[in-house]
């Protein structure tokens, strides 16, 4: 009988301990075993914007020492749902998606999975919801965009200067895929950035109702080139627009990532987020039990907005050291992007309606629509100490007022 308790004793304790194996969640998850991360992602690397992510999540996994699971060319629908389901069901930890249309299927998991963590970029709501395991994220893009823009006048200029163009046909063209807050971000303070060197410049944007159609890409830098634009820039994610520009020998500023193996003679920069300081960051605080914040904005300092080197085939002499003196401007905050007296508004009743300008039409005030909602009401003051405020009381964008110089040839949606 002593033997057959010693022996029902040591099963239990054998028992006791096989219990560390059961399924975990976000909160113990430092309990001693892997980590699960689930990657959701709009494309597959075909498109740059993807790849960006893709490169940065195995990146951050394999430094962090997690399990990385990924499902991609999901499209923003209910599959983006499912898809986040099947991740959950599968023992991921920490969800996260990687396009703005997204959002609203995967706050639809966050709520049926409350032990999650889902996490997602470009998003807007997250700051204002209710939701504890649901958070959003972007970067200071507007920055790298402005620094690109710096190179891109630099080479307006050297085209002046060699007689190649004269000043007044110092015109930029830029492919869109929308005409979100995002996007008129980004081709805006591209535009000052090159504004900065090259007063005379001016912009043409052409929208293609698509993040990743190369087809349209293509025709509508075509269409840009066509049209007197003497260099090409883009926020839409395949290869359309470089190849245009490298067919044409019209220098190209491409997203996302360097284009210089397909395009030698054209490609001078490009600006990106690094996405690989956030996912560290949340899956730290996973694995830390800490709370990972509702609405996280990178920036130049904690390197999550980063620039290519610089094409020294194709870019002005001098580009890369006129990019760290700007740059250190950026990081001391001797130098704001919106700069409200570096570019002027003009203010009709269809056309930049919450914007108050001075006698000059540069802007006084101006009422964003910072926390979401279905009539995307203005509730934020953006312009304070001479600047618009971007990116600082939300991640995501909110800057979607169109400046004098940039005009627009169509505006899909």
């Amino acid at each position: 009988m002593k033997k057959l308790t010693a022996v029902l004793l040591c099963l239990a304790m054998l028992f006791a301990f096989a219990g560390c194996g059961s399924a975990k969640t976000g909160s113990d998850a430092s309990d001693g075993e892997t980590l699960k991360v689930g990657f959701i992602y709009l494309h597959d690397e075909n498109s740059t914007y993807d790849k960006n992510f893709i490169d940065a999540a195995k990146a951050a996994c394999d430094k962090m020492g997690v399990e990385y699971v990924e499902k991609k060319n999901i499209p923003e629908s209910s599959e983006c749902t499912e898809a986040a389901l099947d991740l959950a069901d599968r023992g991921c930890d920490l969800i996260f998606a990687d396009s703005f249309g997204h959002e609203t299927f995967l706050a639809q998991a966050a709520e049926e999975y409350p032990e999650v963590m889902f996490c997602h970029a470009t998003g807007t709501t997250a700051h204002t919801s209710d939701l504890k395991n649901f958070h959003n994220a972007f970067a200071s893009i507007y920055e790298g965009r402005y620094l690109a823009g710096v190179a891109a006048g630099m080479k307006l200029n050297e085209m002046i200067e060699s007689g190649k163009i004269t000043a007044d046909k110092a015109k930029m063209g830029y492919v869109g895929a929308f005409t979100y807050a995002e996007v008129i971000s980004g081709y805006t303070s591209f535009y000052l950035g090159a504004k900065s060197v090259c007063p005379s410049v001016t912009m043409e944007v052409q929208f293609t109702g698509s993040w990743y159609d190369e087809t349209a890409e293509k025709e509508a830098a075509t269409s840009l080139i066509n049209n007197g634009c003497v260099l090409i820039s883009q926020h839409a994610d395949s290869m359309g627009a470089p190849t245009a520009c490298e067919n044409a020998n019209v220098p190209n500023v491409s997203y996302n990532g360097s284009t210089v193996e397909a395009c030698p003679n054209t490609f001078i920069i490009s600006s990106r987020i690094n996405w690989e300081p956030y996912f560290e960051y949340i899956i730290g605080c996973v694995k830390d039990g800490k709370e990972i914040d509702k609405d996280w904005t990178g920036t130049l300092a904690t390197g999550s907005v980063v620039i290519t080197d610089v094409n020294e085939k194709a870019a002005a002499a001098g580009t890369a050291e006129k990019l760290e003196e700007v740059k250190g401007k950026l990081e001391d905050g001797s130098l704001h992007v919106f700069d409200v007296s570096t570019f002027t508004v003009t203010v009709k009743d269809d056309l930049n309606k919450n914007a108050k300008v001075d006698g000059d039409g540069h802007l006084t005030s101006y009422m964003a629509d910072v926390d979401t909602d279905a009539d995307y009401t203005p509730d934020t003051e953006a312009v304070k100490d001479g600047y618009f405020h971007e990116s600082e009381y939300r991640s995501a964008p909110y800057f979607d007022i169109q400046i004098d110089g940039i005009t627009l040839s169509n505006t899909k949606f």
